[in-house]
């Protein structure tokens, strides 16, 4: 039997919760929307289905037959015209209608610039900021892709049967509620009814028009047939059919019994996405204990007094963290947005197979209404609050060679002693927690991938990570534990000066290293820069450079032998080259060292860099 397709796990958790069907705010998609696109200088329609790429758009005759009234040809676009994109209109995170696009960033774009310029504002830069796990605009990392979301309308009963089929339609200053009447020829009343409380005149935001489709006529709301041609070879590309969904479910219920609920109740098995049952060539068994508790939501719902802000400790950008005690123990209860799916079951699925004390502990899961992880509670939050907020007391320098070397044992683990082996992607403080001893645990393993050992560097066209961490071979696609590396080696340089990953410079700060600034300009430096700057500079000792990055909430309290030496470790780590890093057993075994010199104030010797210089 071939192994199962990650997706249909999904598919069967959503359909074994009736009240997340129940509940959802917009059941009802329509197959078909249209955005009206405001095309500026020099525009194409190459350029905008590009952009706007779907499986309605593939290529710029697809807009072009929805856009016959104001275009001559497909091959001329007037800049103060409109054309009409079609786009599906799906239920986004079961409250509200739109699509999400996945635009590849290029290198001079902003948030703003996106939603303003490239997608002529049938989106906003909040919007984009709230879909995407990279929320600081100045920091998005170039030539990867984003959540563009848009949204749509399906149509209202209340108001018309008469219309299927909408545009999304950003006003302008030049935009009246008599003006777009007189242009769709038509009743102002009825413009108004399908966009309540709106004011056509406020010169921005979206409104909702009747559109015609692409034979040139209105679509009825009614269930009536419409007319052959591009929308059903469309949805025909697409594979889409009634009977197609009801075999879906049929079969993501049969595949449930065969293979999730074994008659002698044993675990059973999940491979996610791509992956291989050990059986096939390549890959390696992937196990789902099925034997994880599922909580229901309404014991979540109590523990967190129903997700009130009181109890919410933490966000990040797959969801929001809650505390709750359930059952007789403190947890920490993350509710996931729905675009996250594919991050909740990778959770799910690694937390299920692998344990290590430096690995955060899952104790259960929810499907109800959202989508629920339930972890061991960590007292002390994440690393980063730790480095970053002036009012909590600073960490002892011992402490935090204690945090290093618990988290390059969790990275250890995953990547030399687990089966099968995994690479997290996404190594930095906010998802290293704290524990009431302050031991570390390495969390949030959403986009964690699995490898492939034999091939040490695989490839993709997905970039995962948080920029300020990424090495530079990500910008290729390529993917090995040395990722990680990288990671690890900025997260010892951020225990050293509690600086961020990448930072805005102080220009009275840093004054004293003589680095070059623009007085006009804000400038912003990765913290590997910095750290190089200063252990390649000549004519001074490296240790008199370093004492100015090192956190001054330490004081006098640290060794600074031994911030050389993590120093060193951590540019090793950080070396452009990934076959120059070392592997996380070299690391956990010079970290050994370094944390064993500190207890008894003596210096440490060569030979942990020795270690740590090992590589594959």
């Amino acid at each position: 039997m071939k192994p199962i397709k990650f997706r249909l796990s999904l598919l069967f958790l959503l359909l074994a919760s009736k009240s997340f069907i129940a509940e959802s705010k917009c059941n009802k998609t329509c197959d078909l929307a249209l955005a009206s696109y405001h095309p500026m200088k020099d525009s194409n329609l190459t350029y905008i289905s590009e952009i706007m790429k779907s499986n309605l758009v593939s290529k710029p005759e697809d807009i072009f037959i929805y856009s016959t009234d104001t275009m001559p040809n497909q091959n001329f676009v007037r800049a103060s015209s409109r054309v009409n994109v079609p786009f599906p209109c799906d239920c986004i995170n079961d409250e509200f209608l739109g699509h999400t696009f996945l635009y590849e960033l290029q290198p001079t774009d902003t948030y703003a610039s996106i939603a303003e310029f490239t997608f002529r504002n049938l989106t906003t830069k909040e919007r984009i900021q709230r879909d995407n796990v990279y929320a600081e605009k100045n920091f998005i990392p170039k030539f990867v892709k984003v959540n563009v979301t848009v949204n749509c309308s399906c149509g209202n009963r209340e108001v018309s049967n008469d219309y299927g089929l909408f545009i999304t339609y950003p006003l302008t200053s030049k935009d009246t509620l008599e003006s777009i009447a007189k242009d769709t020829k038509l009743d102002a009343e009825l413009l108004q009814r399908y966009n309540p409380g709106v004011d056509f005149s406020q010169g921005s935001g979206l409104v909702f028009i009747p559109g015609k489709d692409e034979n040139g006529i209105y679509v009825p709301l009614c269930p009536t047939p419409r007319k052959a041609g591009h929308l059903a070879r469309s949805l025909a590309t697409a594979g889409i059919s009634i009977g197609g969904i009801c075999m879906v479910l049929l079969l993501s219920i049969c595949i449930y019994v065969r293979y999730f609920r074994k008659k002698n109740g044993d675990e059973s098995n999940l491979p996610p996405n791509g992956y291989k049952d050990a059986n096939d060539d390549t890959g390696s068994k992937y196990i789902f204990e099925d034997k994880l508790p599922k909580f229901s939501y309404v014991e979540l719902a109590n523990a967190t007094n129903n997700f009130s802000l009181a109890n919410k400790i933490g966000e990040g950008g797959f969801g929001e963290v809650y505390y709750g005690e359930l059952r007789g123990q403190k947890t920490a209860i993350k509710k996931m947005k729905m675009q996250a799916t594919t991050e909740f079951l990778a959770e799910l699925q690694i937390l299920t197979k692998v344990r290590h004390w430096n690995l955060v502990h899952l104790i259960g899961y929810c499907v109800e209404e959202s989508l629920f992880l339930v972890y061991e509670y960590m007292e002390n939050g994440n690393l980063s609050q730790h480095l970053r907020n002036s009012g909590r007391e600073a960490m002892a320098w011992s402490t935090r060679m204690q945090i290093a070397l618990d988290v390059a044992r969790g990275l250890e683990y995953i990547h030399e002693h687990s089966v099968p082996v995994y690479i997290h992607r996404d190594i930095k403080p906010d998802n290293i927690l704290l524990n009431e001893n302050f031991t570390a645990k390495i969390a949030d393993f959403g986009v964690t991938r699995l490898t492939d050992i034999a091939n040490s560097t695989d490839q993709t066209h997905h970039m995962a990570g948080t920029f300020g961490y990424m090495p530079p071979e990500n910008a290729y696609g390529h993917i090995s534990r040395k990722i990680d590396v990288y990671a690890f080696g900025v997260v010892l340089y951020e225990l050293i000066s509690a600086k961020a990953a990448v930072i805005k410079i102080d220009k009275n700060e840093f004054k004293s290293l003589e680095i070059r600034t623009n007085e006009s300009v804000d400038e912003y430096k990765s913290l590997v820069a910095l750290f190089d700057e200063v252990i390649d500079e000549e004519g001074n000792p490296i240790e008199e450079g370093l004492r100015k990055l090192v956190d001054p909430r330490l004081g006098d309290n640290y060794s600074i032998d031994s911030i050389k030496k993590m120093t060193q470790l951590a540019k090793t780590c950080t070396n452009r080259d990934p076959k120059q890093r070392p592997r996380m057993r070299a690391v956990v075994v010079s970290l050994m060292k370094l944390n064993s010199s500190i207890d008894d104030g003596s210096s440490t010797d060569n030979a942990a860099l020795t270690l740590a210089m090992e590589h594959d």
